[in-house]
């Protein structure tokens, strides 16, 4: 696992194709939809957990998906495939692979997200530390997943998102109300049942993963 996880760290670290695709279609979703209101209407502040959510969920959805494509070239999938390790442990470093990438574009995206809103800076950072990891993690479980499934078909770029979405839709749910309810300063203990449909989600979808990722890779 460590093996993998340490081969596409650092094929990704020579060519930052997933990396730059990440933070570029991101950044260009925080900048438009910041502005698709006006910045003294009140629908503006109220738009913003949505906002950076969606830039996360489009942006990360293009950026995993490279990730497994490139192992198409040359076969390299098949030469993972016939490794002597556990298809499941397999997954395991896949998603791990994701969650980092999508960490270190959220380290970008999020900054810039407090910069368009015009939010206070350590505040929102110290409200955002939990929740934007435990959703990230749940993400590239449930994407990688299904990456895996959609790889098999033509349409690659296009059946990842129509399979993976639906499934996601209560992780995203989840991520916005508790976005929004940090924002406002809410106290956690009032959001304290997404956060646990969140930690339930991220759970699910690593042991389903773990469990069909042989039969989701399978020809």
């Amino acid at each position: 696992m460590l093996a993998i996880l340490w081969k596409d760290l650092l094929v990704e670290l020579r060519t930052k194709e997933t990396l730059a695709s990440l933070f570029l279609l991101g950044t260009l979703l925080l900048l438009v939809l910041s502005f698709a209101f006006d910045p003294s209407h009140p629908l503006h502040e109220a738009s913003a957990p949505g906002v950076l959510w969606v830039a996360i969920i489009f942006s990360g959805t293009i950026g995993i998906n490279r990730t497994l494509l490139r192992e198409r070239e040359n076969d390299c999938f098949a030469g993972l495939l016939l490794a002597p390790i556990d298809r499941g442990t397999l997954f395991l470093a896949k998603a791990a692979v994701n969650f980092i990438l999508l960490t270190v574009s959220e380290m970008f995206l999020v900054p810039l997200f407090i910069f368009f809103f015009n939010l206070p800076f350590l505040a929102t950072i110290a409200r955002l530390i939990l929740i934007v990891p435990l959703t990230t993690l749940g993400f590239a479980a449930i994407a990688t997943l299904f990456s895996a499934v959609s790889l098999q078909t033509r349409a690659r770029e296009i059946m990842l998102p129509l399979l993976m979405l639906p499934l996601a839709t209560p992780l995203f749910l989840a991520a916005v109300q508790t976005t929004t309810a940090l924002l406002s300063a809410t106290p956690l203990d009032q959001v304290s049942h997404w956060f646990k449909l969140t930690v339930t989600f991220d759970v699910l979808f690593l042991v389903v993963g773990w469990l069909t990722f042989e039969y989701a890779v399978a020809e």
